[in-house]
């Protein structure tokens, strides 16, 4: 079904989440908890005041394992650093269910599925956050 629409949201957060072996469910929940307050949402002066709990805004979480990719050697990247898909998936939807805990919206992705993902960027806020 290349057309089907698994998902979406309105405003708030676009979550690519790579696992890599070694990342534990309390890591993600730790993650979730900073990705619920952090600061990068403009308040009234235009100034990085306000939370995705601040806004209401929804999180659309989708599984990255890319993300986990080791480049130092060669042009081929390793993914030999990602989470097997088992423990992967745990930690994924533990994360997940520790945003919602926050009292957010979450949208999930399907684990594993190749997904071709679209985004609205409102502003230049891209981040990394390492649990």
């Amino acid at each position: 079904m290349a057309d089907e629409v698994v998902t979406e949201i309105g405003a708030g957060l676009l979550i690519l989440l790579g696992v890599a072996s070694g990342d534990i469910a309390a890591g993600s929940e730790r993650l979730a908890g900073k990705v619920a307050r952090l600061r990068i949402f403009e308040d009234e002066e235009g100034r990085f005041d306000r939370s995705l709990l601040d806004v209401s805004g929804d999180a659309l979480v989708v599984s990255q394992f890319t993300l986990i990719a080791d480049t130092r050697k060669g042009n081929r990247p390793s993914f030999t650093d990602a989470a097997i898909p088992e423990v992967a998936e745990r930690v994924y939807e533990g994360f997940c269910e520790a945003l919602e805990q926050e009292g957010l919206r979450v949208a999930r992705g399907r684990f594993g599925a190749r997904m071709e993902v679209s985004l609205i960027n409102d502003g230049p806020v891209t981040i990394v956050l390492d649990a």
